[in-house]
């Protein structure tokens, strides 16, 4: 076992040529100051946002491999059209990763650092495809006795977007809401918390093998976009919910629109007259993730009180402020096997990672084909 004073680290290099190169580089573990620790990072999820940093929208079906086994090399191109967005980043080697688990293995001085001494903790902070990763006591959380750190690997990405969902929901003043790609791990969280808080949710799928995901767990609105009924099941459902928000985590197309379209006709079934301007009811996606990168498309069929946004985690957390943060994370701690338990296809190395036969699978972003990265394998 390392001494932890060096470890591997995966890194993402966009160069301006556009070319994409992911490597391994082999860093120092800095000193804890007094109020830090230095964690051995034992497992960490590759989700859809981590997949931004790493790839972006680098075509990697034609991604080629170089250097060894142990520390490969792979380099992928980089669209044009991705490149202007991305000139921030160009020749810098950075860091990937937005959360994971792992062992406390030196502390700083501090009593509540070294309260955490030999405790299994999960973190937040970046740069988490790493075996040794130095955090603010702050950005650690100790797991319950007998929690894994696989177990503790997503605790807070996923678990907090589904909880800021439902708080977005209700401090906007809606009482019920739609999710799309709504069989994925947040997915099937957000169905156990509006299960358990009795909210109303309609879940979007693709296909009837995702629908059977979420009956299994018990949700009870779930339409299938691929069928030619789709757009009268979801108004049906709309109708019995009274949903009138959504997060879509797919992005581009025309999904965003036919929810508005069908809230429009929902709320229409119960107006009480006819306005030219449709339904005062307020409809509002939110789009949260670009699952399917074309532009979204709006065919304005839904009145004039609505509204098509982004939503983001970071943004949600810092205006609700650290009291009710803190009681989200409370929240998620008590209920990380049961309600925020993840699922994964796979644990990898950081070296397997880089495996091109892995990447072609993490890559596409499909529902059920989550990996789990464990540094120190």
């Amino acid at each position: 076992m390392s001494d932890g004073k060096t470890g591997l680290e995966l890194r993402s290099l966009l160069k301006k040529s556009g070319e994409l190169e992911l490597s391994l580089v082999t860093v120092p573990t800095p000193e804890p100051a007094d109020d830090e620790v230095v964690v051995r990072v034992e497992a960490t999820p590759i989700n859809p946002s981590d997949l931004g940093l790493l790839i972006g929208a680098a075509d990697m079906s034609a991604a080629k491999a170089s250097g060894t086994k142990e520390m490969p090399v792979i380099t992928a191109t980089m669209p044009e059209a991705a490149m202007r967005m991305m000139a921030a980043r160009f020749d810098q080697s950075l860091p990937v990763g937005n959360e994971g688990a792992g062992t406390v293995i030196r502390t700083g001085s501090s009593d509540a650092a070294k309260a955490l001494m030999g405790k299994t903790v999960s973190m937040i902070g970046g740069a988490m495809y790493t075996r040794y990763r130095v955090l603010k006591v702050r950005d650690v959380m100790e797991l319950p006795p007998g929690t894994t750190a696989a177990d503790g690997a997503s605790w807070f990405v996923n678990p907090l977007t589904a909880l800021g969902m439902t708080e977005t929901m209700r401090r906007e003043g809606h009482k019920a809401l739609v999710h799309t790609a709504a069989a994925s791990n947040l997915g099937q969280m957000l169905n156990k918390i509006c299960i358990k808080d009795g909210i109303g949710l309609v879940n979007i799928v693709r296909n009837k093998e995702q629908a059977d995901i979420l009956h299994k767990i018990g949700a009870k609105y779930v339409v299938d976009s691929s069928v030619p009924s789709f757009m009268d099941d979801l108004t049906n459902a709309l109708v019995e919910t009274g949903a009138t928000i959504a997060f879509d985590a797919i992005g581009g197309g025309k999904l965003a629109s036919q929810i508005l379209t069908a809230m429009e006709i929902a709320a229409n079934k119960t107006a009480k007259e006819y306005s030219r301007y449709g339904s005062n009811v307020y409809k509002q996606v939110y789009i949260y993730g670009s699952l399917d990168t074309r532009p979204t498309e709006l065919n304005r069929s839904f009145g004039l009180s609505w509204g098509v946004g982004g939503w983001l985690l970071t943004p949600f957390l810092q205006n609700i402020g650290p009291a009710e943060i803190g009681r989200l994370r409370k929240r998620v701690a008590s209920e990380l096997k049961t309600t925020f338990a993840s699922h994964y296809t796979k644990v990898v190395s950081l070296a397997e990672a880089l495996d091109l036969a892995n990447i072609a699978v993490y890559a596409k972003r499909a529902t059920g084909e989550k990996f789990l990265i464990n540094p120190n394998k």
